[in-house]
């Protein structure tokens, strides 16, 4: 809890009952490798903060392969309140530890702490930027140079992640991958 207290205070002030708040509201969720925070055509019912772990945004393209469109690591948080139904999966690319809150909580909280708003907005705003800057290179590159800013991008992803989750990433097939990381050892 800790951590996410820590990772709000950075973009808002919060008094003492506010963060009681928060704390009483949220819940810890472990997730295996593998397993979904959520999935394609569900609506997400909760707001999740990673405190352990990655997280990996999913979908299958019109040919029914699997493609990794982004990973999401420790101290990001995960949320749509829109109730829609989300076109992708979320999934666990190692074990997890997340804090969760219902969504009915995310509003009562929302709705309790004046600034709450405005403390989310900038949140978003950075995660939209960092998403922004590692995926838009990725375009133009050749696999190498995608790879190896990868690493540069994520250094603490890949040795801890399947080698078939980061071919997903780069457009790429695993073995592909293999050659380019035997060549640049």
């Amino acid at each position: 809890m800790e951590e996410f207290i820590e990772y709000i205070l950075q973009y808002g002030n919060l008094n003492k009952q506010q963060i009681d708040l928060i704390t009483s509201k949220a819940k810890e969720l472990q997730l295996n490798k593998d397993d979904y925070f959520a999935e394609a055509g569900k609506v997400l019912k909760h707001v999740g903060f990673i405190i352990d772990g990655i997280l990996r945004i999913c979908y299958y393209n019109n040919k029914g392969e699997e493609i990794t469109k982004i990973f999401i690591e420790e101290k990001h948080l995960l949320y749509n309140l829109s109730n829609v139904p989300s076109t992708e999966y979320i999934q666990a690319a190692t074990n997890c530890k997340l804090l969760v809150f219902s969504n009915q909580d995310w509003r009562e909280i929302s709705n309790t702490i004046i600034d709450w708003e405005n403390i989310i907005q900038k949140i978003a705003h950075k995660s939209l930027v960092q998403k922004l800057e590692r995926v838009s290179p990725l375009i133009s590159q050749d696999a190498t140079t995608r790879y190896l800013e990868f690493m540069e991008k994520y250094p603490t992803l890949v040795n801890r992640i399947p080698l078939i989750y980061i071919a997903s990433y780069l457009g790429i097939t695993q073995q592909s991958l293999s050659r380019i990381r035997k060549k640049i050892r």
